[in-house]
């Protein structure tokens, strides 16, 4: 899908986001969307590997790349009249990749994705997107995001994540305010709480957020680990733009991002 495709498919979601009404017993598409032949704009790439802080030498792509890929597809599902759950201010809580083969950066694509259902959420409810990339008619990456729709549930909050023990700081990073802008801008991602403090404010957050994704490809870059079979990662609070983050890991694979006064913004692994 195009630039200017996209941009129509967010407008759209956008408009009809103040008429959903979200619930997790609310029907969804169970359409399964289909992209053949898809090839990598390698200018596009590198840009996102800039902003990610990947090395830009590479011959496969950014273990999460394929998302970028896929993103258009999900959001043409999530756009749709019948998705139950507003658009605008959705947030993304978790991503579990898989990496099955190499990811020629040269090579041609298949991409499909589709909606596994929604779930009850301490704060509104979540729903599952499911994204797989083939070549060669065999899978060769797969995702499973979560997406939470905050409102109010009527019941009483359950338990809050379990927070693990501090990692070691490996780096300080300081964070412009321009992050959510420039990866919007090789995304193509650009909810409104990642543009501006005043949209960002409409939704309940005091300044812009950075994208999720993001924060989990720049931990991946750091960590070494561009083309790793599998991560995981668990969004638990917002990092606010401008900011700085304290970026931990340790020998096992675990890595994290926490602020000031210790708050655990990201937590994660990769094997």
């Amino acid at each position: 899908m195009a630039a200017d495709g996209l941009g129509l498919v967010l407008v759209r979601g956008a408009l009809r986001s103040p008429f959903k009404r979200p619930s997790p017993e609310a029907g969804f598409p169970r359409t399964r969307l289909v992209r053949p032949g898809v090839r990598v704009d390698q200018d596009r790439l590198a840009a996102y590997e800039r902003v990610c802080g990947f090395p830009t030498d590479h011959g496969d792509l950014p273990v999460t790349y394929p998302h970028v890929l896929g993103f258009p597809l999900a959001m043409r599902l999530m756009t749709d009249r019948a998705f139950p759950l507003p658009l605008l201010g959705l947030v993304h809580t978790s991503i579990r990749i898989t990496r099955h083969a190499p990811l020629p950066a040269t090579g041609e694509y298949e991409l499909a994705v589709r909606i596994e259902g929604l779930a009850p959420h301490r704060r509104g409810t979540e729903v599952t997107v499911a994204t797989g990339m083939r070549a060669a008619g065999a899978v060769v990456w797969e995702s499973r995001s979560t997406y939470l729709a905050r409102h109010r549930t009527g019941a009483a909050a359950g338990p809050r994540d379990e927070r693990p023990d501090p990692l070691p700081v490996v780096a300080e990073w300081r964070l412009g305010g321009d992050i959510g802008r420039r990866y919007g801008a090789v995304s193509g991602d650009r909810n409104p709480i990642h543009l501006s403090p005043f949209t960002a404010r409409l939704f309940g957050f005091p300044r812009t957020i950075a994208h999720g994704m993001w924060t989990a490809a720049r931990c991946v870059a750091a960590h070494g680990t561009r083309g790793s079979a599998e991560v995981r990662v668990r969004f638990l609070a917002p990092v606010l733009l401008p900011g700085t983050v304290a970026y931990g890991a340790d020998g096992s694979g675990r890595f994290e991002l926490r602020g000031d006064g210790g708050r655990l913004h990201l937590c994660g692994e990769v094997s």
